[in-house]
């Protein structure tokens, strides 16, 4: 009984030490004490709106240009991984029959399904929560997911000249008024961009503009300009919701790797 009760104590122990109920600090409250969602944005010590912070996926889809698993739009949430881009992208017809053979082959080739890094803007409506860190020079993403991480440089540095192409790209940012504007090259041609097997080439060119409305609210607008795979540029609108009192637990997809040989369609 008494080695019962030192494992129980050794699990609660381990449980809190995970801090996932853990208080944020310096959250507007209203005068009833509940969260105030829609308070300013917080400032940075240079004056920028601060985008630090946990932030989750929105649940509405309708108004982000993204579709359902079954090519409709719905308010109701639908499962996050399964949120595609919305239908009918300017595809060139190489691109177009690319696709096709990516959704055909989707439980096989899925970079997720495979325990691959989450592109974006696909990890922004992924069913992990992600963490901004704003720092001066440096902006940093990191991801539940395979303790992802990625660096978005403020410091004034050129884009790299011929970059070896990764994953999520090379990227660098600057302020314009209260909106952060991210420049990415770069890209691994086998990136997806959505659950739905949307492509990019490595000439692509994606910007981003990071806009945190509200204390509670952050808006993403990315642009992907890739004509090597589509006729013109293209863009689409994500919504972040911050997350509290909590923080982040990384999820090792390779630790469960031998449950791919299992999935339909391998």
């Amino acid at each position: 009984m008494l080695k019962l009760c030192a494992a129980i104590l050794l699990i609660g122990s381990a449980a809190s030490a995970q801090w996932i109920h853990y208080p944020t600090a310096g959250v507007p409250r209203l005068q009833d004490g509940k969260v105030n969602l829609s308070a300013p944005p917080p400032k940075a010590s240079d004056g920028k709106p601060d985008l630090t912070g946990i932030w989750f996926a929105s649940d509405t889809r309708c108004e982000q240009g993204f579709e359902g698993p079954d090519g409709t739009c719905a308010e109701t949430p639908a499962p996050r991984k399964m949120t595609n881009i919305r239908a009918n992208l300017p595809y060139q017809p190489w691109a177009e029959e690319a696709v096709k053979q990516r959704r055909q082959a989707k439980n096989r080739i899925d970079p997720h399904v495979n325990c691959l890094p989450l592109s974006f803007p696909r990890a922004y409506s992924s069913p992990h929560m992600q963490k901004i860190v704003q720092t001066p020079g440096l902006i940093l993403i990191l991801d539940e997911w395979n303790a992802q991480y990625r660096q978005i440089f403020t410091d004034g540095r050129p884009l790299p000249v011929d970059p070896t192409p990764s994953w999520l790209g090379y990227s660098v940012g600057k302020w314009e008024g209260d909106t952060l504007v991210v420049t990415s090259i770069g890209f691994r041609e086998d990136t997806w961009l959505d659950g739905n097997g949307n492509l990019i080439t490595d000439h692509a060119t994606m910007t981003e503009r990071f806009r945190r409305a509200s204390y509670g609210a952050l808006e993403i607008d990315v642009t992907v300009d890739d004509p090597g795979a589509y006729k013109e540029p293209w863009s689409v609108q994500l919504k972040q919701a911050i997350v509290l009192d909590t923080e982040m637990i990384e999820e090792i997809c390779a630790e469960n790797e031998k449950s791919t040989r299992h999935i339909v369609g391998r």
